[in-house]
């Protein structure tokens, strides 16, 4: 895969996801307007390009940047769209306040997360299996990853040419996964290189903190279609 292709964003077409939750047993569905995502999620070199940090365990430029928090990600959105002339997409509560909440101006035109339903539309790029493609094929997880985290775009894309999307890391998504109960908490996807191959599937959620920070935790950027 060409280098700076890893860097890029592709459009998605609009859509119509149903999503589920095993916990509750509830399914529900989307509709997914057109919109961009990148084609892997960000690496190191990217993140640090941006932000001046380099925050993962693992070291490599074109490894996805781990040890990130959700706001880590809101943050990076937003310098990232300043550095190329964007509109940032988010409002950010005075002083960076990691205990309020981020307002989402869905009409600019900067990066952002996708939302959860978006990730799930681009995942499945238009398949109804749990994946996209054979495991081996397209992701790096517990049963091929050797314990580590591998370079992005490594592994076969889906049909619509999204690298990543099981496996590796997971992704932060902009959606709180359920407030009644979890409060704030945010939604992950995808699965990572620790995990067993029953969480690498299309429409396995996870939750955590805002806050929160691990090595097999990552993101990638989306804009709306305006952008």
């Amino acid at each position: 895969m060409d280098t700076s292709a890893r860097h890029e964003t592709t459009a998605v077409p609009p859509g119509r996801v149903t999503l589920s939750d095993r916990r509750t047993r509830r399914s529900w569905p989307v509709e997914v307007a057109p919109y961009r995502l990148g084609v892997c999620a960000v690496t190191q070199a990217s993140y640090a390009e941006v932000t001046g940090h380099a925050p993962s365990t693992a070291r490599g430029e074109l490894l996805p940047v781990e040890g990130v928090s959700w706001w880590d990600a809101v943050r990076y959105c937003n310098a990232r769209s300043r550095k190329e002339g964007l509109t940032p997409a988010y409002e950010l509560p005075p002083g960076g306040d990691e205990s309020g909440t981020p307002v989402w101006d869905t009409t600019a035109d900067g990066y952002r997360l996708p939302t959860e339903a978006e990730w799930e539309h681009a995942c499945r790029a238009g398949t109804t299996d749990a994946r996209y493609g054979p495991l081996d094929d397209i992701a790096w997880h517990r049963g091929n990853s050797a314990d580590r985290v591998h370079e992005v775009g490594g592994k076969e894309p889906n049909a619509w040419g999204l690298h990543d999307m099981l496996g590796n890391v997971w992704e932060w998504c902009w959606d709180v996964y359920d407030a009644e109960v979890y409060a704030s908490y945010r939604v992950l996807r995808g699965g990572g290189w620790f995990d067993e191959h029953w969480s690498c599937r299309a429409s396995v959620r996870r939750r955590s903190h805002p806050t929160f920070r691990i090595d097999d935790v990552g993101f990638r950027v989306a804009r709306s279609a305006a952008g």
